[in-house]
This record gives C-alpha cells, sequence and structure tokens, in this order.
C-alpha cells in the first residue's frame, strides 16, 4: 500500500508545469509549491509534467531542479521525479559507478524487486546508460556474491502465491546438507534455492526449516556466509517473508545512533513510497514503538524534512 497522497481531482500536467516554472523563476526558489505540486503525484503525473515542461520551455526539468535545489533535498528530489525502474537504474548506476561505489545498495536494489520489476530495470539501465547491468555487476562484485546477483536477475521466478510442499521439504533438506550439516557450506545449493525459487515459496521453506531442524533459516545465513554474499541471501530471505518489515529496519538503521545515513533514508521513502510505505509505517511503530514521521522529522531538517515527510505522510 502507497503513502502517496494525490489531490481528489485529477491536475492538469500544463498547469502544474506552469507552476514549477514560476516557482523557479526569479531570486530563490519556492521549494514549498515545488514540494507540494511533486510529492502529490504519482509516477505517470510525474511523467507527463516532464513532457508539458520540455515542450514549454525547451529545457529538462530534472536539470532545473539539478540546478534550483541542493543537498539532500536536490537528491531526493531528482530520484523522486523519475520512474520507478529509471530510479533503480540511476540508484545502480551511482552504486556502481559513483564515486564512492555502495555495493550493499546495488544489492538491496537487486535483491528487494520481483523478477518482472528486474526486467523493466535492466532495459531501462541499458536505453539509460548504454551498458548491461549484467556487465557493470560483474565488473564491480567477485565470487558467490556476483554468482547470486547475475543469477538473481537472470531467471524469470514465478510471482504467485502457490508453492508445492514437496518441493519445499526438499529444499530446505538440501540447504540442511549444505550448511548446518557438512564443515564448511556449499554455496552452491544457496544459490541455486535463493535464486530459483518464488518469494513465497522461500517464505515457506523459511517456515519448513525451523519447523524441521529447530532453527531459523536467518540464523543459518548468519553462521554459514559472510560479507555481501550473506547479505544478499538474508535479502532475498527477508523480502520474501516481509518486505515491509525489511525496509522498516533499514529505515531505523539508517537513523540509529549517530549522524543518518542520508543515502539509505532517501533510497528507501523515494522508492517505496508508491509500493508499500503504509505497510513499512506499521511494522516501524509496531517494531521501534514510534512512527517513521516523528523519527525522520528528528533526524532531518528544513525542505528535506519537508519533503521527505510529504511523501511519508505525517499519520501512522
Amino acid at each position: 500500500m502507497a503513502s502517496l497522497t494525490l489531490p481528489p481531482a485529477p491536475p492538469n500536467p500544463r498547469q502544474d508545469a506552469i507552476d514549477l516554472h514560476k516557482a523557479f523563476k526569479g531570486f530563490g526558489c519556492d521549494s514549498t509549491t515545488v514540494i507540494n505540486i511533486l510529492t502529490h503525484r504519482d509516477s505517470v503525473q510525474r511523467g507527463l509534467i516532464q513532457q508539458e515542461y520540455r515542450a514549454m520551455y525547451h529545457e529538462e526539468l530534472s536539470h532545473r531542479i539539478s540546478s534550483e535545489l541542493s543537498g539532500n533535498h536536490k537528491k531526493a528530489m531528482s530520484l523522486w521525479i523519475l520512474d520507478p525502474a529509471g530510479r533503480d537504474a540511476t540508484v545502480l548506476r551511482e552504486a556502481l559507478n559513483g564515486d564512492t561505489m555502495d555495493l550493499r545498495a546495488a544489492t538491496e536494489i537487486i535483491c528487494s524487486r520481483t523478477p518482472s520489476q528486474l526486467q523493466i530495470m535492466k532495459q531501462t539501465y541499458y536505453a539509460r546508460f548504454g551498458t548491461y547491468l549484467e556487465h557493470d555487476i560483474a565488473h564491480h562484485t567477485s565470487g558467490d556474491h556476483q554468482k547470486l546477483l547475475l543469477a538473481y536477475m537472470g531467471i524469470p521466478r514465478y510471482e504467485g502465491p502457490e508453492v508445492d510442499p514437496t518441493i519445499v521439504t526438499h529444499d530446505a533438506k538440501d540447504l540442511y546438507k549444505a550448511g548446518e550439516k557438512r564443515l564448511g557450506t556449499d554455496e552452491k545449493i544457496f544459490i541455486r534455492v535463493f535464486t530459483e525459487r518464488s518469494w513465497a515459496h522461500l517464505a515457506s521453506v523459511s517456515s519448513a526449516y525451523h519447523h524441521m531442524y529447530d532453527r531459523k533459516l536467518e540464523k543459518v545465513i548468519k553462521s554459514e556466509t559472510s560479507g555481501n554474499f550473506e547479505f544478499a541471501l538474508l535479502t532475498i530471505l527477508r523480502c520474501a517473508e516481509n518486505p515491509a518489515k525489511y525496509f522498516a529496519k533499514l529505515l531505523r538503521k539508517a537513523m540509529k545512533g549517530l549522524g543518518t545515513d542520508d543515502m539509505t533514508l532517501i533510497r528507501v521513502v523515494v522508492t517505496r513510497t508508491e509500493i508499500d510505505m503504509q505497510y513499512i509505517k506499521a511494522e516501524y511503530l509496531k517494531k521501534y514503538k514510534k512512527p517513521l514521521a516523528e523519527a525522520i522529522n528528528s533526524e532531518t531538517s528544513g525542505n528535506y524534512r519537508t519533503f521527505l515527510l510529504s511523501l511519508v505522510g505525517h499519520g501512522h
């Protein structure tokens, strides 16, 4: 469930473009207007506004935003105006080829997306950057982490809820033999099960494993694997079981302790607002006894704060 709130009457994209242009004109930028318009339009509407803006003013709205805004507010808004696949592609490009490589962010994006989202993301990546995502992943990652990511992106998994209990039991046994039962770990088996099976199936494997061996599969992954490979397996497993809980935890980590991990905060809020932010807010409140909006409010400031809170919504 999305947290995005839209105006009761469908807005006119041309009028929005005119209002945005006005907000940019003159001395300083009327950020309130820019935020009020763009944070209350869905992906399709934002696309239409950008078309109108280009047609009327012969310039890209994204360029204007880049030159008018700054800091985290600019980063967040520049990502937000893209369509979901374009956004994921941009985050991946930055994470793999930016000034500071962030393999965690790249892994999170790939391992938390559905097969159909991954398909469109790969096409968008190629169209936008002229290179295959698989090529960039292969270039910047290694070992089991690389094998897992490439298989996860390449295999068209089933996306429905049906599960075959016989195969579930078989997979749980295979994972037990590949991990806890032996000395060392047979990573190939983990890669096969985690990249070939649907989320519904993996969630069932996880509970079957617990039932059969009295140990949580998550704990097994933590003791049998490490580094980015471990992070990728855990991301797949947690998103199979409860994506909202996974993202609530990421947000908590980004805001806990000294300083804020703004890149994660921006990435999660912007990419989940139109998907499942209401569920993430519910999980956050349940787990940390504090509304997500309240946490964001105390960790951020200025237009950046206003922007994020407009997306997340102020309520629980």
